[in-house]
């Protein structure tokens, strides 16, 4: 294990991301370290990420988890939740990863936008910036509409716009709302 201490849960993703690589699981890194590579750079503790699985898979992750001597705790959400499942990791120093089995509206090909960020002589798959913006309309805290304006304005490549109108209406109505809110005009 890579973390030394408490505060390093982004050391605790990258192993986390070894066991998922290893059992050919489809993930992407969202939340602040997502935003960190598509705009704001935040101080933060978060590390979570979505995965492809299946909650009968999500059962077998959780022993690879273990057996590589991690702890986990999984929640399943209700009928009205939009995340299906949750899979948390975390390490003897209290180190965490949150592991989002499905993210309803999510599109299935986010995983193939995703792109490959280098961070410790090592690399993670980080959601692709349409579908952060897309998934930061639906969350629709003002943090979270802060992100994704910050990631509209990120100098890095061109913005597909109409992609990003279709996987933000996936999310519902409220989400494409907030995204016409914040496209610059």
């Amino acid at each position: 294990m890579r973390a030394r201490g408490p505060g390093q849960s982004a050391l605790l993703l990258l192993d986390v991301a070894t066991i998922l690589t290893d059992k050919k699981i489809d993930y992407a890194v969202i939340g602040a370290m997502a935003a960190s590579v598509h705009g704001t750079i935040r101080a933060t503790t978060d590390a979570d990420a979505l995965i492809a699985v299946t909650k009968p898979k999500l059962g077998q992750l959780e022993n690879a988890f273990k057996k590589a001597g991690l702890q986990t705790e999984l929640r399943s959400g209700d009928s009205d939740d939009p995340i299906p499942a949750l899979l948390t990791v975390t390490d003897k120093h209290s180190n965490r990863v949150d592991l989002l089995a499905g993210l309803r509206g999510l599109d299935p090909d986010a995983f193939t936008r995703s792109i490959m960020v280098d961070f410790h002589r090592h690399r993670l798959r980080i959601i692709g910036r349409e579908d952060f913006i897309a998934m930061k309309c639906f969350a629709g805290s003002p943090k979270d509409i802060a992100d994704a304006r910050d990631a509209l304005k990120s100098p890095h490549e061109p913005i597909d716009i109409d992609l990003l109108r279709r996987l933000t209406r996936r999310f519902g109505r409220p989400a494409a709302d907030i995204l016409e809110q914040i496209l610059p005009a």
